[in-house]
């Protein structure tokens, strides 16, 4: 078995066994946090940080988390509504006046954290996405692809940008600066938007899945042909270093399992987490109040969507491209976080849900 490193309540050994199993089976790299009452029941990691399985994965390696970054991005405008400085039911032409071209005077900031906006394709290139101010116009200028409110369709890229330009027209800040002073910054998070050169030597590179190389490009789980669902990101993109300093809020946070179970925390436990207090109680179940239930138009599966976070029986969060996951359980007050660079087909995909499953025997066993 996998050597496994880090540490573990033992009734919920079922989970670094499950990180075993999968390294054993032939990922790479990885970890695993689950948070219970706002502390680690596990921190655990183990394989290798490189394709070439040279360099070890240490405590602090970090990797891009892809899609897992929305939970961060949605996380910043649950706190402005709950400051009172953002309403989810204002159009977003209240902040951001330009918006209101092309027939969108109507929809409303629930739209854009719920999928609903109608908005979503990329159209650019990948290189304009490191462009701020030009994929927040590009965006802007476009017509809804359906009348707002009406119908879900995930928009994989642009949904950072929406939610991240009311962000910063509400606070002077871009999404990422305001993510690190008033979220993982006093929470000790070690979770980036925006990753700072001197963080450059603990990441751990996205290795497409076997017999795929650099070139491999996004697609959604349930329709693996449909251009909208990755919107032309290649594997070779999200490895560079222009994604790496940019602020993509929809797709380039790095982090680990620990950092990302400890800020999503603040969600499971209340709205305090490590003893710093963020969110009312009321601002956190703004989370998993349903915006949409039905078929979403660009993952072609039925999907329920919050504000800003997938819902899922009792449970709500979100996944990335690639693997990686975090799920909170409000109702245990828990939290499982599962970061790796190794990439599967989608298809094929199901380490996220062994792992979930895994920390529910755990905690089952804690709740005796």
């Amino acid at each position: 078995m996998a050597d496994i490193q880090g540490t573990y309540d033992r009734l919920f050994l079922a989970v670094p066994n499950a990180l075993a199993g999968m390294l054993d089976a032939g990922d790479a790299g990885g970890s695993v946090a689950v948070f219970v009452d706002g502390e680690p029941v596990v921190d655990v990691w183990g394989g290798f940080a490189d394709a070439d399985r040279t360099v070890p994965w240490e405590r602090d390696t970090i990797v891009n988390v892809w899609s897992v970054t929305k939970t961060m991005t949605a996380l910043c405008a649950l706190l402005l509504v709950d400051r009172g400085e953002l309403d989810p039911d204002a159009q977003v032409a209240r902040y951001w006046p330009e918006f209101a071209a092309a027939g969108k005077d109507k929809v409303l900031v629930r739209h854009l954290l719920s999928h609903t906006a109608g908005l979503p394709d990329w159209d650019g290139t990948v290189d304009e996405l490191y462009d701020w101010p030009a994929a927040a116009s590009r965006l802007a200028a476009r017509a809804p692809r359906w009348e707002p409110g009406t119908a879900a369709g995930y928009h994989s890229l642009t949904q950072g940008f929406l939610v991240g330009e009311v962000v910063r027209r509400v606070t002077g800040r871009s999404v990422g600066d305001f993510l690190a002073e008033e979220v993982t910054g006093p929470l000790g998070a070690d979770f980036h938007m925006g990753l700072p050169a001197e963080h450059d030597h603990r990441v751990a590179l996205t290795i497409a899945p076997t017999g795929r190389d650099e070139d491999y490009a996004a697609s959604a789980p349930d329709n693996p042909t449909g251009a909208e669902a990755g919107n032309g990101v290649r594997v070779r993109d999200g490895n560079s270093l222009a994604w790496r300093r940019a602020q993509i809020p929809a797709a380039s946070g790095y982090g680990n399992a620990r950092s990302v179970a400890q800020v999503q925390s603040l969600l499971a436990c209340g709205g305090e987490a490590n003893g710093v207090r963020l969110l009312s109680r009321a601002g956190c179940e703004r989370a998993w109040e349903e915006q949409f239930d039905g078929d979403d138009r660009v993952l072609g599966m039925p999907m329920r969507w919050g504000l800003g976070y997938g819902l899922f029986g009792s449970a709500f969060g979100w996944g990335g491209w690639g693997g990686s996951l975090v799920m909170i359980e409000p109702d245990s007050r828990m939290v499982v976080a599962y970061v790796t660079h190794q990439m599967r087909e989608p298809t094929d995909d199901t380490r996220g849900l062994e792992i979930v499953t895994a920390a529910y025997e755990g905690l089952q066993g804690l709740r005796r």
